[in-house]
């Protein structure tokens, strides 16, 4: 099974240019050329990039889905994207981006529910889209100013705030496994909540479905 690489990511790009984004909702474009991210040392000439998220969560809650459709099948059960159920704080705007259920539906009992994934990914490396129309790995999360998936604060808060909000919903909502996905690292700053999460019965895990991140070191658990 193929995890998270930079495979994955220039075939996020080559899809989406070839169906349904042009260069300027995927890429910075800056005088020295077009990039995943700004490259650290490089002027971001005021650019903001919003257009790609919503791309980028489509295709990493399908990406998902399929990594863990075959495990869900052996336990008779359907990995299930976007699930409703307001029984256990799963509001149509704020689903259960992928959930292991009984039924192959979107909208759920809660005792149907059997595992909820929270899924916080996104491009972690920097790539570049060339005057060729290629798309060149140029380095990994540390080399660009974007801080990726897990290692958002932002990302990692509202992961934390939505657990909370299911974990708090009811009795039926008690015992159900919330896991978070990620495709990087988090920070030395949650290091500490993490711990305490898992262990508070909140949050079961947070998994990094990315292998190799970056060269250099990284949080990592053994």
């Amino acid at each position: 099974m193929d995890l998270w690489n930079t495979d994955t990511e220039k075939q996020f790009f080559t899809e989406a240019l070839a169906h349904f984004a042009t260069p300027e909702k995927l890429f910075y474009s800056i005088k020295s050329g077009k990039f995943a991210y700004i490259p650290k040392n490089c002027d971001s000439e005021g650019q903001t990039l919003q257009s790609r998220n919503t791309l980028i969560g489509s295709f990493t809650e399908t990406w998902a889905k399929n990594i863990f459709s075959p495990i869900a099948q052996k336990q008779g059960l359907f990995a299930v994207n976007s699930v409703e159920c307001p029984e256990i704080g799963l509001m149509k705007k704020s689903e259960a981006d992928l959930a292991f259920c009984t039924t192959d539906s979107k909208i759920q009992q809660a005792e149907n529910v059997k595992l909820i994934f929270e899924i916080k990914m996104s491009i972690v490396s920097n790539y570049e889209y060339t005057k060729k129309k290629t798309i060149e790995f140029i380095g990994d999360y540390k080399t660009h100013q974007g801080n990726p998936s897990l290692l958002r604060s932002d990302s990692m808060l509202k992961a934390i705030g939505k657990s909370i909000n299911i974990r708090v919903s009811g009795i039926k909502s008690s015992n159900i496994p919330i896991i978070i996905l990620g495709n990087s690292p988090i920070t030395n700053n949650y290091t500490h909540k993490v711990d305490f999460l898992k262990t508070a019965g909140v949050i079961q895990g947070f998994w990094s479905l990315n292998h190799d991140p970056t060269q250099s070191d990284f949080i990592k658990a053994a």
